[in-house]
């Protein structure tokens, strides 16, 4: 069976729904969540930032990674985006055969 993948990309408050849903019309993702009200403290040029963010939650299969990372670099507005991917050891079996029959029905261009 296909690998699946966890992708976790933070976003500033307001680009998070423009970027999840344009993930998920263009079928890179069979589910896309947002978390809200997330609080990232992180090192940036020699200083600490603090920034007000949410988190997508992106789910998806391995042979869509790549075309994910490189939307997500194009359309988040952070010079280097937090995108980290996360393979699934397991899950619910129909819940894992939906996410590979969706991605099954996905256009590969964008």
């Amino acid at each position: 069976m296909e690998l699946l993948r966890v992708v976790f990309v933070s976003a500033p408050k307001g680009s998070a729904e423009t970027i999840a849903k344009a993930i998920a019309d263009f079928r890179m993702a069979a589910c896309v969540s947002i978390i809200p009200g997330v609080k990232s403290y992180y090192w940036w040029e020699d200083k600490l930032e603090k920034a007000d963010e949410e988190l997508i939650i992106i789910k998806t299969t391995e042979r869509k990674v790549e075309t994910l990372i490189d939307f997500v670099k194009k359309h988040h507005p952070h010079e280097i985006p937090e995108i980290l991917t996360l393979p699934v050891a397991e899950g619910l079996p129909a819940y894992v055969s939906w996410i590979v029959d969706e991605m099954g029905k996905g256009s590969e261009t964008h």
